[in-house]
């Protein structure tokens, strides 16, 4: 199967498309992964996109499409894939379609795993991690013996930056305005299947399967 997940910040996609991808056998392809493994290679695209990584800037659309068309090209997509953190953008789904429909190939599915907002506040604020070992927490479903203290060395716990209340409104803000509007992409498209994921990680997996039959 050839699918694409979805979903706000917070929303738990990348924890169900390794599972996902686990149990079908597809290739899981996080946009983080797919640059840093093109860098490590030394491909010619990997090292165009180390130029834009290294001054900070956005790696352009068409180089991420063009990542993805290099590893259909290898055979690597062959037996399905699950792309996660790409698109984001109505512009970057329309490229990834023409990139397809250039090779032949289609989405079967896109999974949008829907969260509101407080939940996402709730578990993205209360997300903790230990400096040290980088153990993580979460309030208040994996808390830690003590409040505020790693339970493995006894350091004191951080919060990272963008986990803050404000910050994470802030991109769930912008979440809404550059990513959401792709849910209509792709129920244009007829393959969107919407899957709540407020439930356990364990439940929203099995309904992701089921779906998927």
């Amino acid at each position: 199967m050839n699918l694409v997940f979805l979903g706000p910040p917070g929303s738990g996609k990348g924890t169900q498309a390794s599972k996902v991808s686990e149990k079908l056998g597809v290739l899981h392809l996080s946009t983080g992964d797919l640059l840093r493994n093109a860098v490590k290679a030394g491909t010619e695209l990997g090292l165009k996109a180390k130029e834009y990584m290294e001054k900070g800037e956005l790696v352009p659309d068409e180089l991420i499409v063009g990542l993805i068309e290099d590893k259909i090209k290898a055979g690597e997509l062959k037996n399905g894939f699950i792309l996660d953190g790409f698109p984001r953008t109505v512009p970057q789904a329309e490229a990834l379609k023409g990139m397809f429909v250039n090779n032949s190939m289609g989405l079967d599915k896109a999974v949008l795993i829907a969260v509101g907002d407080e939940e996402i506040v709730s578990r993205l604020s209360g997300r903790f991690f230990c400096p040290t070992c980088q153990t993580t927490y979460n309030y208040p479903a994996n808390m830690p013996k003590e409040e505020g203290i790693c339970d493995k060395d006894g350091d004191k716990l951080m919060r990272r930056p963008d986990d803050e209340e404000d910050v994470v409104r802030n991109r769930l803000e912008v979440y809404k305005k550059q990513t959401q509007p792709i849910e209509d992409f792709y129920r244009n498209e007829s393959v969107l299947t919407e899957i709540r994921g407020e439930d356990s990680p364990a439940n929203v997996f099995d309904a992701i399967m089921k779906a998927l039959q």
